[in-house]
């Protein structure tokens, strides 16, 4: 007889049963506090710092909707956040739904309650769910609300979600209105993890440019700062956007003398549209979306929008100047490294998710392409000179980009005369095929490159000498970068291409290594290939291919002993302990050209006796733009930015050294 598939296992029990009392049905919210990753996106430091965001949020569209003007954002010891505004308040009259209920506590208590639905209150705002303010009273273990509303003060508290008793009728409030709401993050949902000053100072300050009629106050407790961030700021930024962008740019030339800034303002409520675009001759980008005030870090339909007004303008202006090339210009030509401020405002937005990382409006790209487009044609036109300028750097990035394209379709092969050819003169390349296991010495000068090429295993280490100091590409024009026969050869001897085009995967070697001379010329030789390998192939620095070789500056000698020592302080600890107060004979190398092979191998290049830095990012410096910021105060043309930095730290010295 077939068996019966739908038949019950003989080894169901009690214990497995699934029944109606399986069944749970979670009220209030519940819901949230058993899973805040679908109200908030996890429960990290992004998601803690997304509970302030939504309470700002709701200030804003205050804001935005011209019912208040400003702001206070004030954290506190105990990790306590208080975010005020001088607004409407919320509403604290009976709900006609839940008539022994304020409508105050109906939002702060209910999921999907809010005023944002229909569009009676706000016409465009960044809430939309109904679900911020109260996933915040959620995920905190104490949330105060006071709203003063008809000259009267109310308050009402809250714990992790449930209301510790009745709305309050706290006294008169004449000179006050508005919402003032309280709150500290549950550690029963984040642990020990606490606000970051930094962080939450710089949404405060972008939000204010956000909206060029508010005018929002910064408050810290002095305890808790340990950068720069200030205790006390005030923001206001007429010029919006404009403003951000001029101080983001800087002192750096770009393509063209001014920015291309604007705003369009749509009737019948089909929204705003507020832009700020700068061509940096030197920049790895930087791109901020925002809808409704909310930062929408994955783009979306409305970058879409800008993109298509940006190129399509570009293409038209080529061909009312006679430059047929402007025809295959892509988006990404005219936008890599360019720094981008995009701001929307519409009504009923849709995003990706509650955390609103991505914008998907359809009608948003029609909306920014058609206020941008004929700003942007204007801005072309106008100007001849300034559209000539800015239509040649966006060609010169598509040669590029082209260029970047050739090279990486061109696959590493094996040492045939025709591989040679694609090679820089200068590179004495090692004779395997795999880059597993290989490395790349860059060595300043013929006379160590010659020394090297000796001392080296022909197999796995190639040498690419080069002329003196090269580049300083942290102050040079994309032009002037490209043009460098020395930067020319590193980029060819690499094969991975360079900036948004570099693909690590491509690498011809494991490992590059900077070999210079353990001097000062020496060291600056070093920082400016670092700080090339930084610009131009940052990827490669990330993923740890880039070392610094640590040659002996000094040989010590006793009889038939020798050693030798990286630097001063090396040589006095060897002095101390390794020859105990012996005379010693100290030989200094004047460069890596006076050592003999067999000194300069034992010494640096041989991996079982070799000492090597590995290059990476300092985990203070995480994020590419903090570390950015360092490199162009440092390697830019502001010699007071360098002279600080020595004073600050001469004295301390920070290297892990690591064998390899």
């Amino acid at each position: 007889m077939a068996e019966d598939l739908f038949a019950s296992p003989s080894s169901t029990t009690a214990t497995n049963s699934y029944d109606a009392s399986s069944i749970e049905v979670l009220e209030g919210l519940e819901p949230v506090r058993r899973r805040p990753g679908m109200y908030i996106g996890g429960t990290d430091e992004r998601a803690l710092h997304h509970l302030a965001a939504e309470v700002l949020d709701n200030a804003m569209d205050e804001a935005v909707a011209g019912h208040a003007n400003r702001i206070e954002v004030t954290l506190e010891e105990g990790n306590r956040l208080t975010i005020v505004d001088n607004g409407r308040g919320i509403p604290v009259d009976p709900h006609p739904r839940f008539p022994d209920k304020s409508a105050l506590e109906v939002i702060l208590s209910t999921l999907h309650s809010g005023g944002k639905f229909t569009g009676k209150a706000y016409a465009t705002s960044g809430g939309l769910h109904g679900v911020g303010i109260s996933v915040v009273n959620a995920l905190s273990s104490d949330t105060v609300v006071e709203v003063a509303r008809d000259r009267q003060l109310y308050r009402q508290r809250f714990a992790r979600g449930q209301t510790l008793g009745p709305l309050e009728k706290v006294g008169a409030a004449p000179n006050r209105r508005g919402t003032s709401v309280a709150f500290t993050p549950d550690t029963e949902i984040f642990g020990d993890m606490l606000f970051k000053p930094a962080r939450l100072h710089k949404l405060v300050r972008s939000k204010a440019y956000l909206f060029a009629g508010v005018e929002i106050r910064w408050r810290c407790a002095p305890s808790l700062i340990s950068d720069d961030t200030p205790a006390e700021a005030v923001f206001q930024f007429p010029g919006g956007l404009a403003d951000h962008l001029r101080e983001q740019v800087g002192a750096r030339e770009c393509a063209t003398s001014d920015f291309f800034a604007g705003a369009q303002e749509f009737p019948d409520a089909q929204g705003r549209v507020e832009w700020a675009v700068a061509w940096p001759l030197w920049s790895d980008g930087s791109y901020s979306w925002y809808c409704n005030t909310i930062p929408t870090p994955d783009g979306g339909t409305h970058e879409q929008g800008l993109r298509q007004a940006l190129v399509r303008g570009l293409r038209g202006f080529g061909e009312l100047v006679g430059q047929k090339k402007a025809k295959d210009l892509t988006p990404d030509d005219v936008l890599t490294g360019s720094e981008v401020m995009l701001s929307v405002f519409i009504r009923d937005p849709q995003f990706q998710s509650q955390t609103k990382d991505r914008l998907t409006s359809p009608d948003a790209t029609a909306l920014v392409e058609k206020a941008v487009r004929d700003h942007f044609d204007h801005y072309l036109s106008d100007n001849m000179e300034r559209g000539r300028a800015l239509l040649g750097y966006v060609l010169e990035r598509m040669d590029e980009r082209l260029r970047r394209k050739q090279e990486r379709e061109v696959k590493r092969k094996t040492a045939t005369s025709a591989r040679k050819l694609r090679l820089p003169g200068k590179l004495t390349d090692c004779a395997a095929d795999d880059p597993a296991g290989t490395e790349l010495f860059i060595v300043e000068g013929d006379s160590a490159g010659g020394s090297a090429k000796q001392a080296r295993d022909r197999k796995t280490q190639a040498i690419l000498p080069i002329r003196g100091k090269i580049l300083n590409v942290a102050s040079a024009t994309s032009a002037k970068i490209l043009a460098n026969q020395e930067i020319a050869d590193l980029i060819l001897a690499m094969g991975c291409g360079t900036r948004k085009d570099c693909d690590p995967s491509q690498l011809r070697y494991e490992r590059i290594v900077i070999m210079t001379d353990a001097d000062v010329d020496g060291a600056h030789i070093a920082t400016l290939l670092m700080t090339f390998f930084f610009q131009e192939m940052p990827d490669l620095v990330r993923r740890g291919h880039l070392y610094l070789a640590q040659p002996p500056l000094y040989r010590l000698t006793v009889g038939a002993k020798s050693l030798y020592a990286r630097d001063d302080a090396h040589r006095a600890e060897l002095e101390r302990t390794a020859f105990k107060g012996k005379k010693v004979e100290v030989a200094r190398f004047k460069g890596l050209g006076e050592m003999n092979p067999m000194q300069l191998r034992e010494t640096t290049m041989d991996p079982k006796t070799r000492s090597m830095i590995r290059i990476t990012l300092p985990q203070e410096y995480e994020e590419r733009a903090g570390v950015k910021d360092l490199v162009d105060r440092l390697m830019g043309n502001n010699p007071a930015h360098r002279f600080a930095f020595i004073q600050e730290n001469a004295a301390r010295l920070d290297e892990e050294v690591i064998d390899a």
